[in-house]
């Protein structure tokens, strides 16, 4: 019996743990293909490909992201191809599950929970007997009467972890190893009762034995895996299990990076201690989930949040310079209106994380709140992913303005192209980063510019545009200074010498050769640094670019103190050898009198 274990993945780079995990449980039995898609492929071609593998049996993956793509593609296969017995599983089809066998009479099977034992069971009685009221876990079809029904059987009992075979140790997964994302499972479970995650419905955590963990590991990296993701939604739970395998990753990592979804406020001191000491730079992330600052918000949801523990957490993981931080938002979430969350937006901004992900809230199936949806007035969306469309405190408008939020915070300060900049507007020009953002995001819905496309220069572009609008007497603003700091903060996004600029440039070519000679003449007086690199003014021609700031910028990078009584010279040196590394832009200030700036 040939059996296709199948999904359609967000990106191309993503992998499906849970198809593997299936196809390892089962292998020994059955012949498993596993098929691997994305969201943007044509369901023709998905169709046609899985068609011409003339399988027996399909299973499919489903979650909020993939359910309605996945519902093309099962329509299309049951019509070229009736016999096929088509079986679905994963966190989307795992509960309501009588209305998805209602909804999607093309579907045989609906696997709920977790799979590996079930699917297998299945897997048999599909090949042997039909027995399929034997089969724990699992919703079918039964002609009875000369009717259909749709029955549901008792879920299975909890897996033990420790019987279940490696999902990493497939063999044709070895050449995409180093080029996509390896997602990989310590332990099943969530401590925690998140009324709006399914993780709460399952009580308890299990973990798979350390032994097979590390070995399993190993075997990745030794393979070529360049990024690991851990699954378990909450790493640091167990104190000494998430110590040790930190010190194994530490030790034994060869460059691997490996992001981890934590719990900020339960994670000991000893613990960020060690961290601090031992791990590299870079081969670690952390993503907390934050979700709001409210603590109405988290009362009404289940959620215990011990703020000044999490802040101590992220500050202490943001000093030692090793690991990189992502903090999610939800908003939307109960007793949370639009002043409450532009708080908790502030909050957590303040701990400024690397990555600052604003999500919005999904009435998943399962869930605590979407049972409870009435009684805070939700409506939601109908259809995967359920994204709420407002409640008694959070009308759609400002949902609709939140997110515009959310579209400038992903391209400026996720995309860390301006943090100079950034930073100077939220700490001195606007109320808040809330405001800043949402103010901007205003600007740009206003011109439509959420509609094209942007280049690094557009982006540029468009906030000098806005900031030339920003000079009420309550939001007082330098210009010098902010288009300064962004003309510093363009040069540092090129690593090759750019060869245009989004602002006009005032130095005529007599100045600018006079400055090239100048300081190839006098490197000494930019710095040591500077002179040392033994520059001729041809190479100079080449490599730099100049440009005179009307402030004291190395001051204000050190102090955070505008100083204007002294102007800069800002050099910035492109695609110089650095032992054998990716080129990077090395700046270089020449503090200069305002009178004096010119080359004589």
């Amino acid at each position: 019996m040939k059996v296709v274990l199948s999904t359609l993945n967000a990106k191309f780079i993503h992998t499906s743990l849970a198809l593997r995990c299936l196809k390892a449980y089962s292998e020994h039995q059955f012949d498993i293909e596993i098929a691997e898609y994305t969201i943007k492929d044509p369901a023709m071609n998905i169709a046609s490909d899985l068609y011409s593998k003339n399988p027996d049996v399909i299973g499919f993956s489903c979650y909020i992201w993939n359910i309605e793509e996945t519902i093309t593609v099962i329509n299309m296969l049951r019509k070229i191809k009736p016999e096929l017995r088509i079986v679905l599983g994963g966190p989307e089809v795992s509960y309501d599950t009588d209305y998805w066998m209602e909804r999607l009479p093309e579907v045989d099977f609906i696997v709920m929970g977790e799979g590996e034992e079930t699917f297998h069971h299945l897997l048999t009685e599909i090949e042997g007997n039909g027995k399929f009221h034997m089969v724990f876990g699992i919703a079918y079809r039964k002609e009875r009467d000369g009717k259909t029904e749709v029955l549901i059987n008792p879920p299975r009992p909890k897996l033990n972890l420790n019987e279940l075979p490696s999902p990493h140790r497939f063999k044709e997964d070895i050449p995409q190893l180093g080029s996509r994302v390896v997602y990989f499972e310590t332990s099943r479970g969530c401590p925690f009762s998140c009324q709006f995650c399914l993780s709460s419905i399952e009580v308890g955590v299990r973990y798979f034995d350390m032994e097979r963990t590390k070995s399993d590991i190993l075997y990745l990296i030794d393979n070529g895996a360049k990024l690991i993701k851990f699954v378990d939604r909450t790493f640091n739970i167990k104190r000494d299990y998430a110590l040790e395998i930190f010190q194994f990753l530490i030790e034994n990592h060869r460059g691997c990076v490996f992001q981890f979804e934590i719990t900020a406020d339960i994670m000991r001191p000893e613990v960020l201690d060690y961290l601090a000491e031992h791990a590299p730079p870079g081969i670690f992330r952390f993503e907390i989930g934050v979700q709001s600052t409210n603590d109405p918000t988290n009362l009404a949801v289940q959620r215990r949040q011990n703020w000044s523990k999490l802040v101590r957490t992220v500050t202490k993981v943001k000093d030692s310079g090793k690991i990189d931080q992502h903090l999610d938002l939800i908003a939307g979430l109960p007793l949370e209106n639009y002043d409450t969350f532009r708080g908790t937006f502030n909050d957590v901004f303040a701990l400024r994380p690397e990555e600052l992900q604003l999500g919005f809230l999904k009435m998943l199936r399962g869930t605590g709140l979407r049972r409870d949806a009435d009684k805070w007035g939700y409506i939601y969306m109908d259809r995967a992913p359920y994204e709420m469309l407002g409640n008694d405190l959070m009308p759609f408008g400002d949902i609709v303005r939140i997110k515009r939020v959310e579209d400038v915070l992903e391209k400026y300060w996720n995309a860390h192209r301006m943090d100079h900049t950034l930073l100077y507007l939220v700490d001195n020009v606007f109320q808040s980063p809330f405001d800043f953002f949402q103010l901007f995001g205003d600007y740009w819905e206003e011109r439509g510019w959420q509609k094209i496309g942007h280049q690094l220069e557009d982006l540029f572009a468009r906030l000098w545009s806005y900031l030339q609008t920003v000079d009420a007497a309550d939001r007082p603003i330098d210009h010098d200074v902010a288009l300064g700091l962004m003309k510093y903060d363009y040069f540092l996004n090129h690593n090759y010498k750019p060869r245009k600029t989004w602002w006009e440039f005032t130095m005529d070519k007599p100045e600018w050769a006079g400055w090239m000679r100048k300081l190839a003449e006098s490197p000494e007086a930019v710095s040591r640094e500077f002179a040392d690199l033994g520059l001729q003014e041809r190479e100079l021609h080449k490599h730099a670019v100049i440009e005179k700031l009307p402030f004291d910028l190395a001051h204000y990078l050190g102090t955070g103190e505008i100083r204007k009584e002294r102007h800069t010279l800002l050099v910035m040196m492109y695609a110089l050898e650095q032992g054998g590394g990716k080129p990077k832009p090395r700046p270089f200030m020449l503090a200069l009198e305002p009178e004096g700036a010119g080359a004589d």
